[in-house]
């Protein structure tokens, strides 16, 4: 009864409009009532504060500060190995495996297309058919900035307007096509292991999706898709990021989805749906590619 509730109210409550409210609110500056709010939602969530470089939440001028907040030095250790690539974010696995032909599982009894996903970039989405992938869910009390799974290199960038949709566990198994349907930013690299895309997913209270090159990218939110194209490595205005650097952030929590090219990666047999992710352990081994084995051989 209370999920059906629960899903009642994502179809039925203004999304957008809770979603600005939420932003506008979450952005002031509010004094003592921005650190009881603060405080009590550490305490109703269980936020690990200890791991904040600022652990006093009177240290927070809004709850934005508060929800950004970047964690200790050290505290998220990156596996350093070449062969591995790392965990983007602290969460939880919402789904992960094989991408059959061009579906992606999210929920018993429900795909959806890569080519849906990367709003009809059809060039794009054939680069991930029969590849893997991994769904991540952020709680409301997980650390809340995105990291770089490997290096990569920005070739191009996609803001795709949509529906701000709930993505928990719940939302993902009632409604269908939930990823491909809601607001998003698609992020392109090129990496030492082919083509991968990290996308950011909005949801309902998600004031804002950020990246670290751009900025704030949503809000606002004008309903057109939006593209960024950005040039190789040895050129002028190129974006490199290494494994486990912050690549964006979400303002209030939501999902990350990760594609990458069939035969590159192995994901990593300790993930399973709801295992906990943490940040910088291992997702998938990287696999020997024929190339490699021939140059070694010689």
């Amino acid at each position: 009864m209370l999920d059906r509730l629960k899903l009642g109210l994502n179809h039925l409550l203004p999304k957008k409009g809770l979603t600005e409210l939420a932003g506008w609110g979450a952005s002031k500056r509010g004094g003592w009532l921005t650190k009881a709010v603060i405080d009590v939602f550490v305490w109703f969530y269980k936020v690990d504060m200890a791991e904040a470089q600022k652990p006093d939440t009177a240290s927070y001028r809004t709850f934005n500060d508060f929800f950004v907040r970047p964690l200790k030095d050290g505290a998220r250790p990156i596996d350093a190995d070449a062969n591995l690539v790392v965990l983007p974010a602290d969460g939880a696995v919402s789904q992960l495996g094989r991408i059959e032909g061009d579906q992606i599982f999210q929920a018993k009894g429900h795909y959806y297309s890569i080519d849906a996903l990367l709003a009809g970039n059809e060039a794009m989405a054939e680069k991930f058919c029969e590849g893997e992938f991994i769904t991540t869910y952020l709680a409301p009390r997980d650390y809340h900035r995105v990291h770089m799974p490997c290096n990569g290199i920005l070739r191009e960038m996609i803001y795709v307007p949509g529906d701000l949709y709930s993505v928990n566990p719940l939302t993902a198994r009632n409604i269908p096509n939930l990823f491909a349907r809601n607001e998003r930013v698609i992020c392109y690299f090129d990496t030492d292991i082919g083509p991968m895309v990290q996308i950011l997913v909005g949801a309902t209270i998600v004031g804002s999706i950020e990246t670290v090159w751009a900025g704030t990218i949503t809000p606002p939110r004008e309903g057109v898709i939006k593209r960024w194209h950005y040039p190789a490595a040895d050129h002028e205005g190129a974006v490199v990021l290494l494994k486990g650097q912050e690549m964006g952030r979400f303002k209030l929590g939501s999902t990350v989805i990760n594609l990458f090219a069939p035969g590159r990666v192995k994901l990593a047999e300790s993930l399973e749906p709801e295992s906990k992710t943490r940040l910088g352990q291992p997702l998938a081994l990287v696999l020997p590619q024929a190339d490699n084995i021939a140059d070694s051989a010689e």
